[in-house]
């Protein structure tokens, strides 16, 4: 899918400067291996609202997104598995740690001036509580997926759609569901379309859709 190349593509190359080149190369992997859904998320809204905006905008703001999930994604990991009470050397659990932190912040960096940079903080300190409550449902996919819609949305200034929350906090059930994202992606298009405003609202009733789990 051409999205998916888009996006992780984009996530790839913002870190091209990260150093030293042990870190760089871990973190291309994880990103190679890597679900990318909240990067074509992203690229899928701004082509639903229809914005008009540059490719590379739009793939800048799909990679920050992606770098955000994908260093909180991590971060979720490492505090499950707790890698660092195995046996010694760490090396390789110490490089996970530092390069999670640094996916986050260069996300945070791409996103800055962005109408998402609220939104992208919320997700973090929303990650925080979720883990200092040790939660294990699909919070952090949640709060993912309504960044990566937000940052679609308003790639050249179009209002963010409402509903958002409600359709992420769907997605993200489905996602967790399947073994398989590749429909999800027409799904998509066609759910961030009525939300752009050329369906009606879905604040007081239940769109229908293969999203459904």
């Amino acid at each position: 899918m051409e999205e998916a190349a888009r996006a992780r593509g984009a996530a790839r190359e913002a870190i091209g400067d990260i150093t030293p080149a042990h870190l760089r190369d871990h973190i291309d992997g994880l990103l190679k291996s890597s679900t990318v859904v909240p990067g074509v998320l992203t690229v899928l809204s701004a082509q639903a609202v229809e914005s008009g905006a540059s490719a590379t905008e739009v793939e800048t703001r799909a990679a920050g997104v992606q770098l955000i999930y994908e260093g909180l994604g991590l971060t979720r990991t490492l505090s499950r598995d707790e890698p660092w009470n195995g046996d010694p050397p760490h090396t390789e659990s110490n490089v996970a740690i530092l390069a999670a932190d640094v996916m986050v912040s260069r996300g945070f960096s791409l996103l800055a001036r962005t109408e998402a940079a609220d939104t992208a903080v919320r997700t973090v300190k929303s990650f925080g509580r979720d883990q200092t409550e040790r939660r294990t449902d699909n919070a952090l996919e949640t709060d993912v997926f309504e960044l990566a819609i937000v940052a679609g949305t308003t790639a050249t200034g179009s209002d963010v759609p409402t509903g958002i929350r409600r359709y992420a906090e769907r997605l993200a059930v489905t996602v967790a569901d399947r073994d398989s994202t590749e429909m999800l992606f027409d799904e998509a298009v066609d759910m961030l379309t009525k939300l752009s405003g050329r369906q009606p609202n879905w604040g007081d009733e239940t769109p229908s859709s293969a999203t459904d789990p």
